[in-house]
């Protein structure tokens, strides 16, 4: 159905070309040029991109994160507003008479003015950085108003269309969060307070830093911890030398000192890290060095600083650690995790992602992996506690993650002693579009082909020969029959207290 007159609009629409020719005979000082040139570089979101993109490369995780959210609320507003809104509600354009030349567009729109296309794609982006970063989003969101104020003043849109632009843009952006939930506020994580040493300027820390984030990344990491902990012990790990090795042996000299173990890179080392800590029963600092660092977020540790700051205090908490344990006579060696395992496609999408890498990047080489693997894989057939399952994807994760469905993205518990357990079962009919399509829609959790679980411990067995594993990033041969369980002994990581936090809550008695 089209758009209704005027006539029938009323007030609205009165109101609505009232406000337009009052904007149109005002000459307000200073925009002149300026409004219009943003109009204009906001077309097809060049405008967007482009700051997204600055934001990506020199705003550091914070800015990646933001980035990215905003460009996909962006995406889903423009997509809501171009292909399905205009074209639902058609709305001839304002009559432009009134509007001094030197404002118009030199090419003038030709679909319909209702929503404006332009104020969606700016609130959509704006809305999207600011929930990702307030620091970005205060900046943004000038710009952006401007971008929406400007398709009035050159004479494109009625002021309700920018409106409904804006608030479809902010809606956009809100529902991002419904496949890419926001990390929870630091007052929704429950920790609990462990004992650790105060460590002055580092004093009795031995550090080891991976270098595998890249050439002269690890070189970069070494100065920044000399500035912030400047007793502290750093040793740098070349690509040749075992990385296992290497932080026994710091573990062990920082025990001799009644010190911590630190370790600066990303998920995989710390991982590594952390087997170390727990056999040689010292504390944890990690310094966040990789790509994604997904345990230090969900400790609370952004930054060096952020580290250091708790190791001056003595503040720690305590986290579960588990491992991946050979049974039955199957022969491979055991394996721990602090963030997940999985067995089924990831692993393949792991190891695909990992040749197409150098070539193409990082997020690149994932969406082509997962493309491949989506249409070429094979379910596997497993037993879990002895019960027979095909299955195109098992996730444990070490502790409960949030939110229900295929992407869980972070914890508010990293003590709770349990597994969380996800199954994508590949017995029911077109088992794989259906996860897919669940997945797309956000109704994964609620699912025939999908269950969750919580169990202390889970038995893996009937592996056929050539399947493989995945644990925090890493892939391995799987064996034949293999144990998940928590160890023996929690983990004490470092992790600062910051006004507004959660109360650290004391270590509850373990259950008799």
């Amino acid at each position: 159905m089209g758009w209704r007159g005027d006539d029938e609009l009323g007030l609205l629409s009165r109101l609505d070309r009232r406000v337009f020719d009052r904007v149109a005979s005002a000459h307000p000082p200073g925009v002149q040029t300026v409004l219009p040139a943003l109009s204009h570089a906001a077309d097809h979101g060049r405008l967007w991109f482009a700051t997204g993109s600055a934001m990506a490369v020199f705003g550091g995780r914070a800015g990646r994160r933001a980035a990215l959210r905003g460009v996909a609320a962006l995406t889903l507003a423009s997509f809501a507003t171009n292909t399905i809104m205009k074209y639902a509600l058609r709305r001839q354009r304002p009559l432009i008479d009134a509007v001094p030349l030197a404002r118009r567009l030199a090419r003038q729109p030709l679909t319909s003015s209702f929503p404006s296309g332009h104020a969606a794609s700016a609130a959509a982006f704006a809305t999207g950085v600011a929930l990702e970063s307030q620091r970005y989003g205060a900046a943004v969101a000038p710009v952006a108003a401007a971008v929406a104020a400007s398709r009035v003043y050159v004479g494109v849109h009625y002021p309700s269309d920018v409106m409904a632009g804006a608030v479809l843009g902010v809606g956009a952006a809100m529902a991002t969060g419904h496949w890419w939930p926001r990390r929870p506020a630091p007052a929704q994580r429950v920790h609990h307070r462990a004992e650790a040493p105060a460590l002055q300027d580092g004093a009795g820390l031995v550090v080891v830093v991976n270098d595998g984030a890249g050439p002269g990344a690890a070189a970069a990491d070494e100065d920044r911890l000399r500035m912030v902990l400047p007793r502290a012990e750093i040793v740098q790990r070349s690509n040749d030398e075992d990385l296992v090795a290497l932080l026994d042996d710091a573990a062990r000299r920082a025990a001799r000192a009644g010190g911590a173990l630190g370790v600066c890179g990303g998920d995989g080392s710390v991982n590594a890290a952390a087997a170390s800590a727990v056999e040689h029963r010292v504390p944890l600092a990690v310094f966040p060095g990789g790509t994604l660092n997904h345990f230090a977020l969900d400790t609370g540790i952004q930054t060096f600083e952020d580290t250091a700051a708790a190791l001056r205090k003595g503040d720690a908490i305590s986290v579960d650690l588990s491992r991946v344990r050979p049974v039955g006579g199957a022969e491979g060696p055991t394996r721990h995790f602090l963030n997940t395992f999985s067995l089924g496609l990831y692993p393949e999408v792991v190891r695909a992602r990992a040749s197409l890498e150098r070539r193409i990047g990082k997020w690149p080489s994932a969406a082509v992996s997962l493309a491949r693997v989506l249409r070429n894989g094979r379910p596997v057939d497993v037993e879990l506690n002895g019960y027979p399952h095909r299955l195109w994807l098992l996730f444990a994760g070490n502790g409960l993650y949030s939110p229900e469905g295929f992407a869980p993205s972070h914890r508010t518990h990293l003590d709770d002693g349990l597994l969380d357990v996800r199954l994508v079962s590949a017995d029911r009919p077109l088992a794989r579009t259906r996860v897919v399509c669940s997945a797309l829609t956000g109704t994964l959790a609620r699912s025939r082909v999908y269950a969750a679980t919580r169990v202390p411990h889970l038995h893996l067995g009937g592996l056929g020969e050539g399947g493989s594993l995945a644990f925090d990033g890493e892939t391995g041969p799987a064996p034949a029959s293999l144990l998940l369980e928590k160890v023996q002994g929690r983990l004490t990581v470092y992790r600062p207290v910051r006004s507004g936090d959660e109360e650290l809550r004391p270590l509850p008695a373990p259950l008799t």
